[in-house]
Formats: structure tokens, sequence, C-alpha cells
């Protein structure tokens, strides 16, 4: 898997800073201060136990210099990247306390990083030769959103929106306040600046027709409809708007979904069933 470019630190770094006040608490590692002389120094690697697709490094990285910017920190498996059970990850060399200060923390992000980075690739792998993308959704762990999307884009998957301002995406309950259909695509077009990407939900095929003739949708998505009827919608759409299917999403469906020739399928499994890949410190 190539390497995906990593955002500046300065927009990682209130997240990060949160995550160590909250371990270190109001003393700090006070079983690190009891128990090392002052000013003893070492080397650690950060080492992978599983076979996994590698995301976090950044972000690990930032929380051992942020603990201490005298820490010397070496990515050695970059973002996106594979590695193999008992590769080394990262060496960090200085302070032992710092080191030991941050440890928890960085791996905490490294782990569950690489988790959905790890799934997502499957789900990619699970893709290969056909043209439909995989996405994340939403469905986000509250405060790690960013980092979560950016393992989505390491495993080699694809970003949905970030935030509610991103896009138009029109729900069920959107449709049921607004009247309708025909109401909701209506009012979108009248106050809807051309720039802003418009997205609709149908979750049968007697809907698809009102949405084609009222226009206004770049994106159809699919919701939780079957593989036959989302292929009779891609064939009526016929190019007119990107399609996306989403709803009961496993990785065992999805070649049978991607089957009907969706443009993209959105599953928020790969943030909120991931699991987390087990990464050590060693020193």
């Amino acid at each position: 898997m190539s390497s995906v470019a990593n955002v500046p630190d300065i927009i990682l770094e209130p997240m990060v800073r949160n995550a160590i006040m909250e371990d270190l608490g109001a003393a700090g590692d006070v079983t690190t201060r009891s128990v090392l002389p002052e000013g003893t120094r070492y080397k650690a690697q950060m080492r992978a136990r599983q076979d996994a697709v590698v995301s976090g490094m950044q972000v690990a990285s930032l929380a051992f210099r942020l603990i201490d910017p005298d820490l010397i920190v070496e990515t050695v498996v970059a973002d996106g990247t594979a590695c193999k059970a008992g590769d080394t990850l990262m060496c960090i060399e200085g302070s032992a306390a710092s080191i030991l200060a941050a440890e928890r923390v960085a791996l905490n992000f490294a782990g569950r990083l690489s988790g959905t980075a790890t799934l997502t690739a499957s789900y990619v792998q699970e893709l290969a030769g056909t043209k439909t993308r995989i996405t994340c959704t939403r469905k986000t762990t509250p405060g790690l959103k960013l980092v979560e999307k950016l393992a989505i884009l390491h495993g080699g998957g694809h970003n949905h929106r970030f935030s509610l301002s991103d896009a138009i995406l029109i729900k069920d309950n959107h449709i049921a306040a607004a009247g309708g259909i025909k109401q909701v695509l209506e009012a979108v077009q009248r106050n809807v600046g051309h720039m802003v990407v418009v997205e609709i939900e149908i979750d049968g095929l007697h809907q698809l027709d009102e949405v084609l003739q009222t226009g206004g949708a770049d994106v159809i998505m699919f919701d939780n409809m079957s593989t036959e009827d989302m292929a009779e919608a891609v064939k009526r759409i016929d190019g007119r708007a990107k399609t996306e299917a989403s709803g009961n999403v496993t990785l065992g469906r999805l070649r049978e979904i991607a089957s009907a020739n969706v443009d993209y399928i959105s599953s928020g499994a790969l943030t909120h069933s991931a699991g987390t890949v087990d990464f050590g410190l060693d020193f």
C-alpha cells in the first residue's frame, strides 16, 4: 500500500495533547518518577506483533514529541504501508521518563488507526477488479474523526463527507420533513450553490423515477436495496448521477453488491467495528 500525505501536525496537535493530558492526570507518571533515576536515557522501538496496514505513525510520533521535543523519533514504516509481525515501526531515543509517559497514548492511536486501515485494505482487496470504490461514513469515534478518516485513506479506501457542512446528503427524514422527494430536491435547487455536491438516499425503485424527473441530485444512494433492484436502478440512471450502495454491507457481500455496477459502497463498519492491531514498545 502506498503512503498517503499527512496533514500538518498543528491540526492534529489539540487531539493528541488532550489524549496525553487525560492519561497523565493531575500528577503525571508517578510510577516512572518513583522508580527511575533522574536523567535516565534509553532507546525504544515500536514493533508490530501481527501483520497489518500501518496508520497512526504521524500521531504516535507527535505524542512523543509533545511530551519531550528533545526525543529523537524516527518513523521506520510510513502510514499507508503494510508491515509484518516483528517489524520495527518506529525508533525513539532520549529520556526514558519521556518515552514511558507517551508510550500508551502513542500505542493506542497507532493500534486503533492501524486496525481501521487494515480492515479497509481487506475491503479494497475484495473489490479488486471491479469499478466500485469503498468509502467510510460519519460513524466515527467522537474526537477521532480526522485520524480515522486518514486511516481509511491509508488502507486504500476513500472518504465520504467529513462533516455536515461538506455536502448535501438528503436522507429519509429530510424527505419526510420536507414533504416528499420533489419538494426537497426543488428546495435544494433554489437554495444551494453550484459548488455543493447533492446526494439523495432512496430505499426502493419506486422513488427513483421521481428523483430523475425532478433532477438536482449528483449522487443517488441505495439504502438497503436488493442487488437486483440496485442493478436496475443503475441502468435507469444511465450515468446521469453517481451511485452509492449503503446498508447491510459486509466483507462477504462486497462483490455481490459491486456486481450491480455501483460506483461506491459506503460502510460504517470500517470505523465503528474495526479492531485494534497489537503493537508494542520494547526497550
